[in-house]
């Protein structure tokens, strides 16, 4: 799979985006026209491949998708989307997972999305594996992994209906086997797709993450520039941290192998 061929643009759900209030210091007029130069550089470049013209048009299309961000207050994943792939082709690798994982917190359902952030996420440098006890709740649990938000918002809704309509029909029609069945594993089901609804909504309630958008950073034992490195070798851009505290211009972060470190506040960037 070539590079070019998983990083096609989006703009219809842009659209959609533009019915909600913009900021002041953007009209919807500009924000769609910005959004139409933008895609349209984003073409330029892609046809350009290997012209050295190309990288400055990805860098207007990338100027472009986040002023209508910053300026415009619109905050859409497919924005988000084309952003990483803008960053991508030019070869930003921290600031196209960080949009990536940007787009997939807004829309997690999105295969585009969730294709273009793997394909992103292996040409990192740094290699971490999550630690054993998270790859097994992955395995057992992939249901709550694998699946959105939203997906599992309505499956709980479903199974719900699935149980209530059971229950009336045995108070209506008398006892079966299969009304049984039908409210008790629909009752199972919706309780487990919403205990794993809630647990989500509050984790990203309450947990920060981030990316590290430097080439390279090394990271520390201790919040100050000549503490001993936490690792043997420096980390690199895109490599996902979990954020345990933010102090005087320094990040405590946890990687997902539940090593930890400081690094430079201007080094990463929050999603």
């Amino acid at each position: 799979m070539t590079t070019r061929s998983v990083l096609p643009i989006a703009i219809g759900p842009f659209l959609l985006a533009l019915t909600t209030p913009v900021e002041a210091g953007l009209s919807s007029q500009q924000a769609y026209s910005l959004f139409s130069q933008a895609n349209k550089a984003f073409r330029q470049a892609n046809s350009m491949a290997g012209d050295p013209q190309a990288e400055k048009l990805y860098e207007k299309a990338i100027l472009s998708y986040e002023r209508i961000i910053n300026d415009g207050g619109i905050t859409n994943a497919r924005l988000y989307y084309n952003l990483g792939n803008a960053y991508s082709l030019k070869g930003d690798l921290g600031k196209a997972i960080l949009n990536y994982r940007r787009a997939e917190r807004l829309d997690s359902s999105d295969e585009n999305i969730r294709k273009n952030l793997a394909f992103a996420r292996s040409k990192r440098l740094d290699v971490v594996e999550p630690k054993t006890e998270r790859r097994i709740l992955q395995t057992l649990f992939f249901w709550h992994y694998d699946l959105s938000l939203k997906a599992r918002f309505v499956l709980a809704c479903v199974f719900f209906a699935v149980a209530c309509v059971s229950l009336t029909v045995m108070v209506w029609f008398g006892r079966s086997a299969a009304a049984t069945t039908a409210m008790a594993v629909g009752g199972i089901l919706m309780l487990c797709f919403s205990i794993s609804t809630v647990w989500e909504a509050q984790s990203r309630a309450r947990e920060v993450c981030g990316v590290i958008t430097a080439k390279e950073v090394v990271a520390h034992q201790a919040d100050w520039e000549n503490s001993p490195p936490s690792f043997k070798g420096p980390l690199h851009a895109g490599t996902e941290f979990d954020l345990i505290e933010q102090r005087h211009g320094w990040l405590h972060i946890r990687l997902a192998d539940g090593s930890d470190g400081w690094i430079s506040n201007d080094s990463a960037e929050l999603i």
